[in-house]
């Protein structure tokens, strides 16, 4: 297949090398730096019918590029993919579900014990030689044991984590817009009723403006003082300002944190706070998930070229491909 028959799909700045791969012959691939719309050449916007991305597609982007068709994203969060916009104009957005619910959820649990127990103060207070110096580790203030976890959120990644944390004996229950059929926890009606029933909460909820700083001042303050946060869905979910001030004041014991707001930049308030456990966003980083992850973004764009149809379309572009 020569290059000026081959669908053209558009790189806006990074993308897993795997998918680029797995794409091989099969497109043209056109890069660009930025998902800037001024990015866009007339030569790329004649040419391009899909674009791979690491969630970022503003609608000006899309509406520079009149052959688009489909968006695969990398991740199963795509909040930075103007999905509505999309299917203004038929155009499918594929996300990467269901390959990373397992990674995501062990690195929940790893997150909660790491925040409880302080497991990673401990293991510097020996590589540091203090052990010899100083003797034993303070004991831990906070256990999982006798702990009640409430889950913002219980989607596939939300019910991987729970079905983890009941093998370790506690008390679930969950807050969603619509209650599950499926489960035996219970389900409250709001996001403060389910703070104030629990005194572990997990955020694991899509970034978007309904949930944005949900996880507040107020919902601190309904989980009390022994109360951790637990955050592994997006950053925009908590407020970090009302979360510094409910651990310095004392309103929750402990947080842990896998995402933030401002992305790679994290607040100093919480890198200085002894009661916070602090990943860089690794949820899902590991090599057999992001491979599987990346195959997936390739066998979308594949199989829409391939077949008129996505593999995994997001809920607000359910299309078939129509012949253009």
């Amino acid at each position: 297949m020569s290059d000026d028959t081959r669908p053209a799909i558009l790189v806006a700045g990074k993308m897993n090398p795997r998918v680029l791969d797995r794409l091989g012959n099969r497109f043209e691939i056109l890069h660009v730096d930025s998902a800037d719309p001024s990015c866009i050449t007339p030569d790329i916007a004649a040419k391009v019918r899909g674009i791979a991305t690491f969630n970022k597609v503003p609608a000006g982007l899309m509406d520079a590029l009149d052959r688009l068709e489909i968006v695969a994203n990398f991740g199963v969060g795509y909040d930075g993919v103007d999905a509505a916009h999309a299917a203004t104009r038929g155009v499918v957005v594929t996300n990467t579900p269901n390959v990373l619910d397992d990674e995501v959820a062990d690195t929940t649990i790893g997150l909660l014990l790491n925040t409880l127990r302080r497991l990673p103060a401990a293991e510097a207070y020996l590589r540091a030689g203090k052990w010899v110096s100083e003797g034993p580790f303070p004991l831990s203030p906070l256990t999982l044991r006798g702990r009640s976890v409430g889950l913002y959120g219980l989607g596939r990644i939300g019910l991987a984590i729970a079905r983890r944390l009941e093998a370790f004996g506690v008390e679930l229950a969950y807050h969603t817009r619509t209650p599950r059929s499926d489960v035996p926890y219970r389900h409250h009606t709001s996001l403060a009723s389910l703070a104030e029933a629990v005194d572990t909460l997990v955020v694991i909820v899509p970034g978007s403006d309904s949930t944005r700083h949900t996880v507040n001042a107020e919902i601190f303050k309904a989980l009390g003082k022994n109360g951790v946060v637990i955050s592994i869905g997006r950053g925009i979910t908590v407020d970090e300002a009302a979360l510094v001030e409910a651990l310095q004041s004392g309103t929750i014991a402990a947080a842990g944190l896998d995402v933030f707001e401002n992305e790679p930049h994290v607040p100093q308030a919480l890198i200085d706070l002894p009661t916070v456990s602090l990943l860089p966003h690794v949820g899902s980083a590991s090599v057999a998930t992001r491979n599987a992850m990346a195959d997936l973004v390739a066998d979308n764009l594949i199989a829409w070229f391939e077949t008129g149809e996505a593999i995994t379309p997001v809920e607000e572009t359910p299309f078939k491909r129509q012949a253009r």
